[in-house]
């Protein structure tokens, strides 16, 4: 009977995952942290280890390195979430079989073990790279994703390619902050760029000096074959969308720049589930940047978008939520309104939610007879340790 090692410094991750193994037959055994892991595996041999990423003490990828520094050989899967994921390319070298993104169905996790221990081609076939080159109207996380981590190159959301810096800064200044550019002024410089890094949106701009942008584009979609890519034009009296989509293009960013298209820009390239990423049973939101009037379409979308993470970690088998809005603006009745609706969505799929935010938001919540009963924490330490208890 094969035994498994479980190393997470969350119980209730602990407790899903024993739970599973345990459903297939196999005996398990846990560790809080990397230390706790290793002196485990100096006890007794595992036949596979399932490693978190981020841990006090001694993270996955230390405790990784430490065992294959040992000469320890054990098939190990490692359990990060999707803001963790860049750290999986670091660690393929070091030797891992597979991984899986947090928050996992259960069906997930018993496959990917029996994939493992059945000897079957594990993380090279998860990982693989369509060698057919892309050019889709918008980009593909997942195949974005994989090129990233097969490579082990930086992802970054967006690249800009204008000869004039204030262009880059204009931009930056009027994107959301959980958003990461990089800008050039140079064909050679926006090369190496896509030779260094993967990108999902690439910004070219028409009228640089001594450089036909079509073909800078060509060029660099053979090194992002899996990106988006936008001409950057002023406004004419021309059909501008049809000349850059004969050029190669995908669409057209117009310039100069104002925020109602930069939001409509966001909302075809970037998904909503930017705005809420899921680490286990903690949903973050992502901060606010715009002008005041704009926080009703800001907590509209993350509103949209709660539903959909909130049922993957209903189906990961978490009891409780919980819903960090520490970057998130005290939004007057808005941001009530909302935290209403994701109680009672949690409630409806038997989840507890617990709310975490800044001293601003407990003193808005309180304000109200509503939303005085949902539960408040200033931390997510707080938060887990409560729904430990």
């Amino acid at each position: 009977m094969a035994t498994i090692l479980t190393v997470d410094d969350s119980r209730s991750v602990r407790t899903i995952v024993s739970k599973q193994v345990r459903d297939l037959g196999f005996e398990v055994e846990e560790a809080e942290d990397g230390v706790q892991g290793l002196a485990k595996l100096g006890e007794r041999e595992y036949d596979l280890v399932l490693l978190d990423v981020t841990m006090p003490n001694l993270d996955g990828p230390g405790m990784l390195a430490k065992m294959r520094e040992l000469g320890n050989t054990t098939p190990v899967i490692m359990l990060t979430s999707e803001s963790k994921r860049s750290v999986v390319s670091g660690v393929m070298k070091t030797g891992i079989s597979d991984y899986i993104l947090k928050p996992f169905k259960p069906e997930e996790l018993r496959n990917k073990v029996l994939s493992v221990l059945q000897g079957e081609s594990g993380a090279e076939e998860v990982l693989a790279v369509s060698a057919e080159p892309a050019a889709p109207a918008a980009p593909d996380p997942a195949a974005a994703a994989a090129a990233r981590e097969s490579t082990g190159k930086q992802f970054v959301d967006i690249l800009v390619v204008d000869d004039m810096e204030n262009v880059h800064k204009k931009l930056r200044g009027m994107l959301p902050e959980h958003l990461s550019l990089n800008g050039v002024t140079s064909a050679q410089a926006a090369l190496q760029s896509c030779r260094q890094k993967v990108f999902k949106l690439v910004l070219v701009d028409t009228e640089i000096p001594d450089v036909d942008s079509a073909v800078l584009g060509q060029q660099l979609k053979v090194l992002q074959p899996h990106a988006a890519f936008v001409a950057l034009a002023l406004r004419t009296t021309n059909d501008v969308l049809s000349e850059v989509r004969g050029q190669g293009f995908n669409n057209v960013l117009f310039k100069p720049f104002s925020q109602d298209n930069i939001d409509d820009f966001l909302s075809q390239y970037f998904d909503n589930q930017d705005l809420l990423s899921a680490d286990e049973n903690v949903l973050r939101a992502a901060g606010f940047s715009g002008r005041p009037e704009r926080m009703e379409r800001y907590y509209g979308r993350i509103g949209e978008t709660f539903p959909q993470v909130l049922n993957k970690v209903a189906a990961a088998c978490f009891e409780d939520v919980v819903l960090d809005m520490t970057a998130s603006p005290a939004g007057g009745e808005r941001v009530l309104k909302f935290l209403l609706s994701a109680a009672e969505q949690a409630k409806q799929v038997g989840m507890r939610l617990a709310v975490v935010g800044t001293p601003e938001l407990q003193k808005l919540m309180n304000s109200y007879t509503e939303t005085q009963e949902l539960h408040f924490f200033g931390s997510v330490q707080e938060a887990r340790a409560a729904a430990e208890a």
